[in-house]
This record gives structure tokens, sequence and C-alpha cells, in this order.
């Protein structure tokens, strides 16, 4: 039986994130988008998630999506048949990075939402190229539609998010980590850590994309998941 994916959109995203994927592999399989704007730690959102999700199923997630991909891993791993990380980061915040966030979130608190934005997700964290400031509209009209206290819960869940190096050492399923060439938010360099740490993992780096490759090369994410949706597993 083919297994249902089910994607796990980044911060301040909804399903629009993945919308070419969806078009693409929905077509072949059940796909889900995993809701990311319920409670205010990794742990919550996670358990949440699978309240609501299939018995089994592959999983990718995307950057904050990943990070609670990671969770799901950890919390679920007889239900978790494949798992693909995008853009992410396995390690806890450290405290600087904790601290940085708050400034950020008094603004949000204040009314500023947008311009928050716009200097968390800057230009040239995506690839440069005509396309760029279509895709960063996208993300920026997401953030407005998911609005100021879903900023703020997923703010604060990333701050007390855990390390999952030990997860991702532990990961038994077939993995594939995905990264787009020219992220400056989670750089190569980390994937090619992640894959390494990972037993077995592929390492996709996708050319003339950032951190949101699912809109920026839509057509090279699709190609890559659709090779990692062909991986043998294993029978639990």
């Amino acid at each position: 039986m083919t297994e249902p994916l089910v994607l796990v959109p980044g911060m301040m995203c909804d399903a629009r994130v993945f919308t070419p994927q969806i078009n693409a592999l929905s077509r072949e399989r059940a796909v889900t988008v995993a809701p990311v704007n319920k409670g205010e730690r990794i742990e919550e959102i996670a358990s949440h998630i699978l309240d609501q999700m299939p018995t089994r199923f592959a999983l990718a997630g995307l950057s904050m999506g990943g990070i609670i991909a990671m969770e799901l891993l950890r919390r679920a791993p007889d239900r978790i048949t494949r798992i693909c990380l995008m853009d992410t980061n396995p390690h806890a915040e450290t405290p600087p990075e904790a601290a940085a966030r708050e400034p950020m979130i008094v603004g949000v608190r204040a009314g500023r939402l947008d311009e928050v934005m716009r200097d968390a997700l800057r230009p040239h964290f995506l690839a440069p190229g005509p396309g760029r400031n279509a895709v960063l509209n996208q993300m920026y009209e997401m953030a407005a539609d998911q609005g100021a206290d879903v900023f703020i819960r997923q703010n604060r869940a990333l701050q007390r998010r855990r390390d999952q190096q030990a997860t991702l050492s532990k990961c038994a399923v077939p993995a594939l980590v995905l990264c787009g060439e020219h992220d400056k938010l989670t750089p190569v360099k980390r994937h090619e850590f992640m894959a390494e740490l990972i037993p077995h993992a592929s390492l996709r780096i996708i050319e003339d994309a950032g951190h949101v490759p699912t809109l920026e090369q839509p057509d090279a994410v699709i190609g890559a998941l659709r090779d990692w949706l062909a991986q043998r597993t294993a029978p639990r």
C-alpha cells in the first residue's frame, strides 16, 4: 500500500509553502499538511499533529517544520515510514539565539508583524534571481494570515526546543536531507552534518534555491521527494 505523505510547514507558513509539491504528489498518494499553529512547545505541536495523522506515514518538514518532524520521529518512530528534513536545524537554541527573539516578540505585540517578518526573513536568505521577490511576498502573505498570536507561540516553541542529534543518529527509516545551496539561514554545512549523523541518509542540495526551495525550485524538490518516496523501506 502506498503510504500517505504528511508535510509540515515552517514558521508562519501554511499549505501554500508546499503548493507545487501538493499539486504533483497528491495525484500519486494521499497528502496532508500538518497544522503548526497550536502550542507553545515543539512537543505540544507534535502531540497535536500525531492525534490527527494516519497510523503510519511518510514525513517531510521544512525549516521549523523540520524541527517538528524530528520531534515526531523522536516520540513516534514506529509511525513514521520515512523522513525528509528540509532547510532546518537539529540543534537546541543557544541562549543568545533565544534572547534575540525577544525584541521580535515585543515588536509583534506592538502591532508590527509585517515589519518584524521582513526583518526576520531577508532577501539574501533566498537565492538571487528574478523570482526572489515573488517568493518573499508569498511568505509575508502567509505570515500576515497566521497573525501575531501564532508568531509569538511559534517563537516560544523554538526558544525551548530540544537538541535532536540523538534522535537523528537512531533513525532507522529512509531519510532525505535537503537544502537550498544559497540558504544563509540554515546553511548547507549544517545539512551535510545532519546527513552524516543519520544512518544511510541521502543528501540533496538544490541549485538556485535558498531557504524556501519548495517555492524557489519546486520541480527540483518534487523530483527529490519522488526519489525519496521510491526508496525501499523494510516492513515493521
